[in-house]
């Protein structure tokens, strides 16, 4: 009801940014899981997906206090990033294993590549298994790398073709076995000698899906709990994950017992991750619970994202006896493993201002050609993409549905007609948006996704700063001759077309963002994908607790639904250089008034950078003094504690003045 008197006035609030450090002063949630959890007070829950964007076919190994997870990369290279993580919630990568030099058995083209991407420890070294026109291995004394050249893995006729999505299941003795998966009915395991072959006899399991009971059976995992080994294949593509289990490693079906789909029935209506599958292997954490990560596509009725690929979700696996269920995918905060987290922030498309003399792992290529045609050393502070011919793209895997592009471009007079700019595609590389520096005899600024096409001419010199900014399915085009003054390139364009489920499941990879240089050499100052001086919208937040949606008309805002407060998170955003971020402004409502707080990094650990006195008749006041922030941060915005729905919030735009 208090909902419902609130004028929905949305106005525009400056707030100075002040020195101070996160506190705990809310009461403890009682709900769950344990009386002394503060939900409200700490970042104690996560929202999934833990990995956003395109992380297909995930692997999950733990080693002491530490997590690693690599999957299926196709042809994106460098290919098989490991990503490292204490937490199991925040990720980041730390490593590739195979570099453009070592991939000439790789076909180059979207589906193609590589596949799998099995990271596993045993006899006291770090291995990955992975997919590429028969199976391959690479050894490393640490999951950072340097990863060795790949070794192909020796087939026999007992054994038969090893196909692709295989696993490594290593038994409580230390003795590794390859999870064998090829075609729809091979489903076999191998044990692996000391040279990380194939070794003794295989265990030969096609009877498992010998009358396709579970689609392809694809990427079987295994684990083991109380003597018993439990096998997880996966349907297909589009879901289905399903577990068998045995007292002993055999061939003899009739010691075997199916027992069906591993996740509980969703129930919650607001998911938007049916049918997750292709988990990986379950790891028991110190506290006794036991988790896997799975992927999903994004999609709730009309609202189709995907185009983004086959994300991946933290799940928790719960145990009734010695039977397995994966808890069913919500829409909401799940309560986060009982774990540490070593300052990584939430996955996010990574700021870039190319000052170091080596790229960051975080980029990809889409060809082998490409991945040679780029410098950090030819201009200081800038990289350059050069291509031989055609195009050329650096590019992150797409990781929010609300986020601004921003980069600065600069040509040489000397080469006509190069273009470079910002570039969004999907995986097949066959819808894109590109928001562009058309450097001709009629230089100009593009911006085109298929056949709209906005345009505009250009003659204030090669240097220019471009801007493209997602709302949900819509792009719009920016561009400025100091970065700080923009002007609108037309109407927005909608990027359903990039977003919605692709023919051929979009050659099994999902949309990536970046740069890109056609017919010359383009080099770029900086990339930054969620610009703070722009509209982060409040309903992008990726991590939150306490607080709903509320729709007004055409505008959107988020409010806390408790006396004790809630916050949201909004990851990966940009501070700018130091001492650039003055002042912070929101735009918002409010009724009766409270303290508004903003963070960097974490709740309880993090810096708090603002205050906001929140006083009735919609007037937020700033209090504090200026702080300086600069780089790239996770934003936490706390609600205050005495009152539900009374603070809306709709957005919040950094400034580069005080108020």
């Amino acid at each position: 009801m208090l909902l419902r008197r609130i004028a929905f006035v949305f106005i525009c609030l400056t707030l100075t940014i002040e020195n101070g450090m996160a506190q705990q002063n809310g009461p403890a949630w009682k709900g769950q899981p344990g009386p002394a959890t503060h939900f409200y007070d700490a970042v104690s829950t996560y929202v999934n997906p833990v990995l956003p964007g395109d992380h297909p076919d995930p692997t999950l190994l733990k080693v002491g206090n530490d997590f690693y997870h690599c999957g299926s990369s196709f042809h994106f290279n460098p290919y098989l990033p490991i990503y490292h993580s204490t937490d199991l919630v925040h990720w980041k990568v730390i490593s590739r294993v195979l570099l453009p030099a070592h991939s000439g058995m790789i076909a180059d083209r979207p589906g193609s590549g590589v596949w799998q991407g099995a990271i596993t420890y045993f006899y006291g070294a770090w291995w990955i298994y992975f997919s590429s026109g028969g199976q391959w291995f690479s050894k490393a004394t640490s999951p950072a790398g340097p990863w060795s050249a790949p070794v192909r893995v020796k087939e026999n006729a007992q054994t038969g073709p090893l196909g692709y999505d295989n696993s490594i299941f290593v038994d409580d003795d230390g003795k590794p076995y390859m999870v064998i998966k090829n075609g729809q009915k091979v489903n076999r395991l191998q044990a692996l000698g000391q040279d990380g072959q194939l070794a003794d006899t295989v265990i030969n399991l096609d009877w498992i899906n010998a009358h396709l009971q579970y689609s392809w059976a694809e990427g079987p995992v295994m684990c083991k709990r109380n003597g018993y080994y439990y096998y997880f294949p996966a349907g297909d593509v589009s879901g289905g994950q399903y577990v068998l289990r045995t007292t002993t490693l055999t061939a003899d079906s009739s010691k075997w017992e199916r027992l069906g789909d591993f996740f509980k029935p969703i129930t919650d209506p607001d998911n938007t991750f049916p049918r997750p599958n292709h988990i990986s292997a379950p790891v028991q954490l110190a506290d006794g619970s036991w988790w896997t990560i799975g992927q999903s596509y994004e999609k709730r009725g009309n609202d189709d994202w995907s185009g983004m690929g086959r994300q991946t979700s933290l799940y928790r696996v719960v145990w009734e006896g010695d039977r397995p269920w994966g808890e069913a995918p919500a829409s909401g905060p799940v309560v986060k493993p009982a774990l540490e987290n070593n300052n990584t922030p939430w996955r996010s498309v990574h700021t870039d201002r190319f000052d170091t003399d080596s790229l960051g792992p975080w980029w990809h290529f889409l060809t082998r050609p490409a991945a040679a045609a780029w410098s950090l050393t030819q201009r200081k502070g800038w990289i350059r993409l050069s291509p031989d011919s055609g195009r050329t793209h650096l590019l992150q895997k797409e990781t929010d549905h609300y986020y601004t592009a921003v980069t600065r471009v600069n040509v040489n007079d000397g080469v006509q007609e190069v273009q470079g700019g910002i570039y969004l595609t999907n995986g097949k590389q066959s819808v894109y948006a590109r928001l562009y520096y058309d450097h001709g005899s009629n230089p100009r600024i593009v911006f085109q996704l298929d056949t709209a096409r906005r345009e505009m001419p250009y003659n204030k010199g090669k240097n220019v700063w471009l801007k493209m900014e997602r709302v949900a399915h819509q792009l719009t085009g920016y561009f400025s001759t100091d970065g700080k003054n923009w002007q609108q390139l037309g109407a927005p364009l909608s990027a359903v077309a990039i977003d919605k489920a692709q023919p051929d499941f979009n050659s099994w990879v999902g949309t990536s963002v970046g740069l890109f240089a056609e017919k010359g050499p383009a080099d770029f100052n900086f990339f930054v994908c969620k610009d703070g001086f722009s509209a982060l919208p409040a309903v992008g937040s990726s991590n939150y607790y306490g607080i709903r949606k509320i729709k007004h008309g055409e505008d959107t805002g988020v409010t806390n639904v408790s006396p004790q407060g809630g916050w949201l998170m909004i990851s990966g955003v940009d501070f700018g250089t130091a001492g650039e971020a003055k002042a912070v402004e929101i735009k918002g409502s409010a009724a009766k008034g409270g303290t508004l707080e903003l963070l960097t990094d974490d709740l309880t650990t993090g810096e708090k950078i603002a205050v906001v006195q929140v006083k009735p008749g919609d007037r937020l006041l700033s209090t504090g003094s200026l702080r300086k922030v600069s780089g790239q941060h996770d934003l936490f915005v706390r609600f205050p504690t005495g009152s539900a729905g009374d603070i809306t919030i709709q957005g919040i735009r950094l400034l580069r003045t005080g108020k």
